[in-house]
Formats: structure tokens, C-alpha cells, sequence
């Protein structure tokens, strides 16, 4: 009997030092990643749609019929009218895929969107978890498997897209101008001359440079550049783009030619506006006037409208330092007024989310703030700080409209309520549902319009000018 009692001894002490150097608390937040991640599988499964990469067998077939000596812009895929439609740019980009099989370059595309997806969320999250004293590690696993379940990750995951690929090139720039802002902060004395670049964000404007030469929307933050008077970023934003087509003419010029002679032209080719997935404002007035085409001269008035609030707020939030909402303003714009914007190029919903979640955070702790200057002392605070009355509702519900929003907007991109009321002409009407049903067949864009007109910035949160200046003119406005 003493002797099995040993053993187990034995092996619970050898059980012992295995788990000696493991902290309990990875423990319990790793099964939590894992029980997010597979909550967000099952989300998948029950609000997404069945996804066999075709978008992906487009692309992959049409670079297969370039390589093999066709015009690659004469490619139809096999039972449908549809063929390549971006840019010689984005078909010398996906050339190599041609020498993988398409189930194969599917699930390539899909982890390489994913690893960019959650290195835009640690980028994003880094200043917030910061100050929150959170894990980056835990804080990105748990939201990469949160985001992935929305509508436009999983669509472009599922279809083969490459929109979180020019997405993570966008939000590389905003990077950029986050660290040019903070110039030499991110400097070691090891580092090289590479690394010295790379942390001066003195390559700011070549993210968005390339993703307008892989797709002509995101130009309009090239504009919003200008606007901004970021000169600097602007133009190597215009270099970036005008020195890749150029090369492309220069490699592939039949193609070129094609392209912006008579493709970029054929808007039919992308499908009919009034397509249920078409999220943009051309699709709503379609929808609206059950038509399968878009009124043009009200479609191009509000769209006129809506670039002008959207541009006009986002250069608002620049110049109270939150470039993060600012490009989030751009990038909704730019789904908005577009005259196709599938469901799975709705990726800015993903930032505006994470806006309105600090804006919530940011206003409960400045609340807290209210609550420790109001009971500061018997004199009410700090000397020349005027005492304040204690707020009735703060700080409970501080912020709670921003945070309600936030889970609200996920909410809605999560289930994504079009796809029960889709409906396409000359077939079915969009009205066969009733007043309910279309408005949950626009429920999309209806939120996009309204995040661009009352998505609110945080000041000071995301400068993407420098530091010092603000400092100098602080204190040349406290001399006057």
C-alpha cells in the first residue's frame, strides 16, 4: 500500500512541475479565445450563406486563361456572364495563383486575409488596450474570431475577395501617420536603416497608392488627402498608383488598353443595381423605385450629398486628431456612393465599430473624471478648478448610447437581416414584403448612411500630425 501511494506521488509531483511555469490566467483566456472562436464558427454556420470561393473561380480562371497566351479580359466564367474586372494590376498580382488549384488559392487568400485582419485589429486596439491596461494578445484573439463572423468578412472569406487585403494596405498608411506623428518614439539605437524607415512612417501614402491600382474606389482617400492638406501622403499616394499603371501598361499593354479603353466603361458587368447584396446608395434608390436600374440625376444628387458630409466630417475628426475615425468616415463614404458596394465590401464597418466602442469607454472614464472633481475636498477640487455638482446618472450610463451602438451596428452586420427579404426583379418585387421587408432588405446601407452622418471622433485620440507643433501652438495660443 505505501508504495502505490508513492507513485502517485510521484506523479503528481512530476504533474506539478510541467504546469509549475503556466499561469492560470493564459489558461482560462486562452478557453475563452476558443470558446469565441467556435462561437463565431457557429455563427457562421447559422447567419452566413453557403460559400464555395466563387468569386475566387472567376479570378483563378481568369488568370489560368491569361497564362495559357487568351485575353485575360475576353474570360467568361463557365456558366455565368461574369469575368475579371479589376485592373492589369490586380491580374499580375493573382498570377501566381495560377499555378495552384482553385480550392487551393482559396484557402490561401482566406489565410492570408485572415492574418491581415488581426494585424489591422492589434494596430487598431494597441492604443486602447494600452490604456486599459488589457492583454494585446488576448484582446486580438478574442476580436479576430468576433470580426470574422460579421457579413463582410465572412462573405469575402467565403467568395475569395481580396477586400481585407486592401484594407490592411489603407489602414497600413493610417499607421504610418500615427508613427510619423510620434517621430522617433518607435527608435532604437539597434535598429537599422530599415527599420528607421519603416518607423518614420515616411512611406505613408504607398498603402493606398497600391490598393487604388488594385481597385479604383479607394482613390477617394487620396482626395480626402488633399482635402486634409496632407500633402506629402497625397502625393506618394498619386505616385504610387500613377508608377504602377504605368509599369503595368509598360508590361501588360493590350490589357491596359482594354481595361481603361472600354472595361472600366462596362458597368453591367459587375451585375444589376438592384441586386439585394448591392449595399450602396445606387442599389437603396433601385430598390426604392423598384427598378433594376438607379434614378441617375437622384442617385447623383444625393450621392453629391453624402461625399460632401462625409468628407467634410472626416477632415473635421483630422483635425481633432482622430485619424481613425477620419479614414473610417472615407472608407464608409466610399461604400456609400460607389454605384456597386457588395456586402463583403463593407470591411469599415469593422473601425467604426471600434470608434464607437472607445468613444464609450473614453466618456465613462471622463464621467469618472466629473465624479472626482465634484467630491475632490471641501474646497472642490484642484486651485482654480471650479467645484462641480456630483452628475445625477453618471457615470453608470455615460457613454451608454455609444456602447449600445457599437453592439447594436455589430449586431446587424452579425446577422445580417437582407438575405430572408432578397428579392430580385423583374421576378419578385421589392415590396413583396411588405414595408418591414424593405427596410430590412436595405438595413445595411441604411446604417452606413447614418454611421456617416453621426459616427462621432474622438478628439486627440489618433493625431496624424506632429506632436510638437500641437505643442508650439498651444503655447502660442496661451501667450495671446
Amino acid at each position: 500500500m505505501p508504495t502505490n501511494v508513492g507513485r502517485r506521488l510521484d506523479r503528481l509531483a512530476a504533474v506539478r512541475r510541467v504546469t509549475r511555469g503556466i499561469d492560470r490566467r493564459t489558461v482560462v483566456r486562452t478557453g475563452i479565445v476558443a470558446a469565441v472562436a467556435y462561437a463565431a464558427w457557429l455563427a457562421i454556420g447559422a447567419f452566413g450563406r453557403p460559400y464555395n470561393f466563387f468569386d475566387m473561380k472567376i479570378y483563378h480562371g481568369a488568370v489560368v486563361w491569361w497564362a495559357s497566351g487568351h485575353e485575360l479580359y475576353e474570360f467568361v466564367a463557365p456558366d455565368t456572364t461574369l469575368g475579371f474586372t479589376y485592373p492589369p494590376f490586380a491580374g499580375l498580382a493573382m498570377l501566381p495563383m495560377a499555378h495552384l488549384p482553385v480550392t487551393m488559392a482559396g484557402l490561401v487568400n482566406a489565410l492570408m486575409s485572415i492574418a491581415a485582419l488581426a494585424v489591422v485589429l492589434a494596430a487598431l486596439l494597441r492604443p486602447i488596450v494600452d490604456r486599459m491596461g488589457w492583454p494585446l494578445w488576448y484582446t486580438v484573439a478574442i476580436a479576430t474570431p468576433l470580426a470574422t463572423a460579421i457579413e463582410p468578412v465572412r462573405e469575402t472569406l467565403g467568395y475569395g475577395q481580396v477586400n481585407l487585403l486592401l484594407f490592411a494596405l489603407i489602414m497600413a498608411d493610417m499607421v504610418a501617420l500615427r508613427w510619423r506623428s510620434r517621430r522617433g518614439t518607435h527608435q532604437a539605437d539597434t535598429d537599422g536603416p530599415l527599420l528607421r524607415f519603416i518607423y518614420s512612417g515616411a512611406w505613408a501614402g504607398v498603402g493606398i497608392g497600391l490598393a487604388t491600382a488594385v481597385k479604383l474606389t479607394p482613390a477617394l482617400f487620396i482626395f480626402y488627402l488633399i482635402i486634409t492638406r496632407q500633402w506629402r501622403v497625397a502625393w506618394t499616394a498619386i505616385g504610387t498608383t500613377v508608377g504602377v499603371t504605368i509599369g503595368s501598361f509598360g508590361i501588360v499593354g493590350a490589357e491596359s488598353r482594354a481595361y481603361f479603353g472600354s472595361v472600366l466603361w462596362q458597368t453591367e458587368r459587375v451585375g444589376a443595381a438592384d441586386m439585394t447584396p448591392n449595399q450602396s446608395l445606387a442599389g437603396l434608390l433601385a430598390r426604392l423605385y423598384d427598378s433594376i436600374e438607379t434614378p441617375g440625376l437622384l442617385w447623383l444628387a444625393f450621392a453629391v450629398l453624402v461625399l460632401t458630409l462625409g468628407l467634410s466630417r472626416a477632415a473635421n475628426a483630422h483635425s481633432d486628431g482622430d485619424e481613425l475615425t477620419a479614414f473610417t468616415l472615407v472608407g464608409l463614404t466610399a461604400n456609400v456612393i460607389s454605384p456597386i458596394s457588395w456586402t463583403h465590401h463593407l470591411v469599415w464597418v469593422i473601425p467604426a465599430i471600434i470608434v464607437l466602442a472607445d468613444a464609450a469607454i473614453r466618456r465613462r472614464d471622463a464621467s469618472r473624471g466629473l465624479v472626482a472633481r465634484a467630491t475632490a475636498g471641501p474646497y472642490g477640487g484642484p486651485p482654480g478648478v471650479a467645484a462641480l455638482r456630483p452628475p445625477i446618472w453618471y457615470p453608470t450610463l455615460t457613454g451608454i448610447r455609444h456602447g449600445i451602438a457599437a453592439v447594436g451596428l455589430y449586431l446587424l452586420f452579425l446577422i445580417s437581416p437582407i438575405w430572408p427579404y432578397e428579392h430580385q426583379l423583374p421576378e419578385v418585387s421589392h415590396y413583396a414584403d411588405g414595408l418591414f421587408g424593405a427596410v430590412m432588405e436595405n438595413s445595411l446601407i441604411l446604417a452606413l448612411i447614418v454611421l456617416v452622418a453621426a459616427l462621432p471622433w474622438r478628439p486627440g485620440a489618433e493625431p496624424a500630425f506632429l506632436t510638437d507643433r500641437m505643442a508650439r501652438n498651444a503655447i502660442l495660443y496661451g501667450r495671446r
